[in-house]
């Protein structure tokens, strides 16, 4: 059974730091698309940053390029979130997708992962 768990949200200062992991369980292989998402009250869920099944492409969304930083350590997949701002304020989602049908280029993260974790909850208080 594939599980996909988040964990390292919290509550942080206007400009503060954190790092959020991901471990997925129950594949063989850890060569799959993965990626970050967030979702605020009331609105839509919105993809940061995801990486290819190769580790040699990566997207980020203009609201968090130059602040985020995705990395992959086998079935691990991290985001580290610097100069955070009060509208970072969200849930966030892993996403994985072992039957690559995602496409991951530096421009583009396709939407169609199978398997999402529970998310975690990062709050910025300004």
């Amino acid at each position: 059974q594939v599980q996909v768990a988040e964990s390292g949200g919290g509550l942080v200062q206007a400009g503060g730091s954190l790092n959020l992991s991901c471990t997925v369980t129950g594949l063989t292989s850890d060569n799959y698309p993965m990626g970050w998402f967030r979702q605020a009250p009331g609105k839509e869920r919105e993809g940061l940053t995801c990486i290819s099944w190769s580790g040699g492409h990566i997207y980020y969304a203009d609201s968090v390029k130059g602040r985020f930083t995705i990395s992959r350590d086998k079935n691990t997949l991290n985001l580290q979130m610097n100069g955070l701002k009060p509208e970072d304020t969200a849930m966030y989602y892993c996403a994985a997708d072992p039957q690559l049908q995602v496409v991951v280029t530096n421009t583009i993260c396709g939407r169609e992962f199978n398997y999402w974790g529970q998310g975690t909850q990062v709050t910025v208080s300004s």
